[in-house]
């Protein structure tokens, strides 16, 4: 079964050096779909613990299982669109409305 549209949660503001989870679920896929975030459009690359040193400046960790996005600490560069987009590999990709997060 395609996903359907994916409901998003995305905080229209947040202060600086909070930890901000966005969330993104659908429930209809059937296999289970699997989540990509955007921020303005590009894809968010998908960070799993402290490997990634290089980029210094990724302050978020996505899960792709279960639709979450979540900022340890946001800064002012976090601020932008956010949208997620459920895919399972039947049917099109469904995103969301993008949503604009305030830091």
């Amino acid at each position: 079964v395609a996903p359907a549209t994916p409901i998003c949660e995305v905080p229209s503001s947040a202060m600086t050096g909070t930890v901000v989870e966005l969330s993104c679920k659908e429930t209809e896929g059937s296999p289970p779909s699997e989540y990509q975030w955007y921020k303005n459009g590009v894809a968010l690359l998908e960070k799993t613990g402290a490997g990634s040193a290089r980029a210094a400046n990724v302050t978020y960790t996505m899960n792709k299982k279960s639709g979450t996005l979540l900022f340890n600490t946001v800064t002012k560069n976090d601020t932008g669109e956010y949208f997620c987009e459920a895919s399972n590999g039947i049917g099109l990709p469904q995103k969301c409305s993008a949503k604009r997060m305030q830091v």
